[in-house]
């Protein structure tokens, strides 16, 4: 039990304190839990990697959960993970039911988030332990299939696949290093930016932008609809909450918040995925099915169980794989970059104290933000009158900081943040899928390495096909997931025919 020598007060401070801010992050309509970690993770240099996780894991859950507030008092999704929360948690704060509706998704928010946490504490290790045995050959087919994966869950197939190779693209941008099997030539550099682009575009900076300037942009341009006030939100009493609401809905919350474990394992699919997965899983098995999207209880908790059950499962791949299973998580990758270790296999064995250290924390997060969300709910709920002109000018600073400090002053690095920035706005418009472009740029230089290193070792192609059993399995999931998306492509393009 070394790892409790880290536990101090300044860890739990961080961690209840992060969980706090993730919150009210969520709770506010266009602030996201990963725009939250975004713009604090310049932060975690100062403060070392327990310490920074413990803050980045507090935003993480506490975001995450915050969403659930403006989507059951205005009906507005607080992140993309609470857009079915909308379906019934709205229309019981229109009948009056708004503080039961918030306590019932609260409660829901914590069963996901510790059934993930036990996930992630059973699965990593092992499946860790188990990719230590890859080669070049298969690390090389795991980052494939990540990225088919993200394509084939992508809004659009071949969009999906365009943004992840492009990603790829982007992040090749540097000089070839002779290490990595190069010639230490600089390659896609623009005429004039050599001296700024040896190394390529700096990772934080491009998180940032692309997650954090992005956002306000969108939110900048959107603006607030005339006649709207958010002055007078009301939570309401109505029939007042009570636990025997949950009596029976045992399965449906575990089931929910498995769901929501699996797709955060399934690297890029997001959190809106989970929460549909699991919110139409519990209307096709309820007996009140007719009830759906009129306020029923049940649907409330399974989208918030589901979404919640996201945080754990996207650690999985993250801390076993070197692989981000969601945006957010690929911020994670920025601390421990700021730190200088590299998540994969070798992670958990390497560093046991800081695994134990990074459980404990999201242990910590989820009671910290039951306990806040639901004793406090009145308060928070004040956080959707919140005007952006105030807000926005915050956060853009906090950005712009984050990116000139996180290599101790280049000025380029904010430029950087404006480029990607602009980019992450302009690629939603040109429906370009952003999680698959994101983790591309992540994995990309790997990608290539392994693919380089495979030749060097093996002198033929034939290999990433012959290399061994799992190899051949890598191939049957790559393909499975194509072909599986193809076939609901068309199917839902057919239904959109005939309807």
């Amino acid at each position: 039990m070394e790892f409790l020598s880290i536990i101090s007060p300044l860890f739990l401070f961080l961690v209840v304190g992060g969980t706090f801010v993730g919150i009210i992050f969520g709770a506010i309509p266009g602030m996201t839990a990963t725009m939250a970690v975004a713009v604090c993770l310049p932060l975690t240099y100062s403060l070392g990697l327990e310490n920074g996780l413990a803050l980045l894991l507090g935003l993480y859950v506490g975001g995450i959960s915050g969403g659930l507030v403006p989507a059951i008092l205005l009906g507005i999704p607080g992140t993309p993970s609470s857009i079915t929360t909308t379906f019934d948690g709205y229309p019981m704060a229109q009948k009056g039911e708004g503080e039961k509706a918030l306590r019932i998704g609260i409660c829901a928010s914590f069963v996901g988030g510790i059934v993930s946490l036990l996930a992630l504490y059973l699965a990593a290790p092992s499946l860790a332990e188990f990719a230590i045995e890859f080669s070049y050959v298969e690390k090389f087919l795991i980052i494939l299939f990540a990225l088919t994966v993200m394509a084939a869950l992508s809004t659009d197939l071949l969009m999906g696949i365009f943004s992840g190779f492009l990603g790829i693209f982007i992040s090749l941008i540097g000089v070839y290093d002779i290490s990595d099997g190069g010639n230490g030539k600089l390659r896609l550099v623009p005429p004039g930016t050599e001296y700024w682009l040896d190394s390529g575009f700096s990772l934080l900076p491009v998180l940032i932008g692309v997650f954090g300037l992005a956002a306000i942009l969108d939110q900048a341009e959107l603006g607030v609809p005339k006649g709207q006030s958010r002055g007078d939100v009301k939570i309401g009493k109505g029939s007042s909450f009570s636990f025997s609401v949950f009596k029976g809905q045992t399965v449906n919350l575990l089931r929910s918040s498995g769901i929501g474990t699996f797709v955060g394992i399934l690297p890029g699919v997001g959190g809106s995925a989970a929460s549909i997965l699991a919110y139409s899983q519990a209307k096709t098995f309820s007996k009140k099915s007719a009830n759906f999207g009129k306020g029923e209880p049940t649907g409330l908790m399974a989208s918030e169980s589901g979404n919640n059950g996201l945080t754990g499962g996207a650690l999985v791949p993250l801390l076993s794989l070197g692989i981000p299973g969601d945006s957010t998580t690929a911020l994670l990758i920025g601390a421990f970059t700021l730190q200088g270790i590299q998540v994969g296999p070798l992670f958990i064995g390497n560093n046991p104290d800081t695994w134990n250290a990074m459980i404990f924390a999201m242990l910590v997060a989820n009671i910290a933000m039951f306990a806040m969300m639901y004793f406090a709910i009145r308060y928070f709920a004040l956080v959707v009158t919140i005007p952006k002109h105030v807000l926005f000018p915050i956060i853009l600073m906090m950005c712009v900081i984050g990116a000139y400090t996180i290599n101790y002053g280049i000025m380029f690095d904010v430029w950087t943040l404006l480029i990607f920035g602009l980019f992450g706005w302009l690629a939603v418009k040109l429906r370009l899928e952003i999680a698959p472009f994101i983790i591309g740029f992540i994995l990309g230089p790997s990608a290539e390495i392994y693919f380089v290193k495979s030749l060097e070792s093996f002198g033929t192609l034939s290999i990433f096909f012959t290399k061994s059993w799992i190899a051949m399995l890598l191939w049957v999931l790559i393909i499975g997931s194509l072909t599986a998306s193809i076939y609901l492509s068309r199917r839902q393009a057919k239904i959109a025919a005939t309807g």
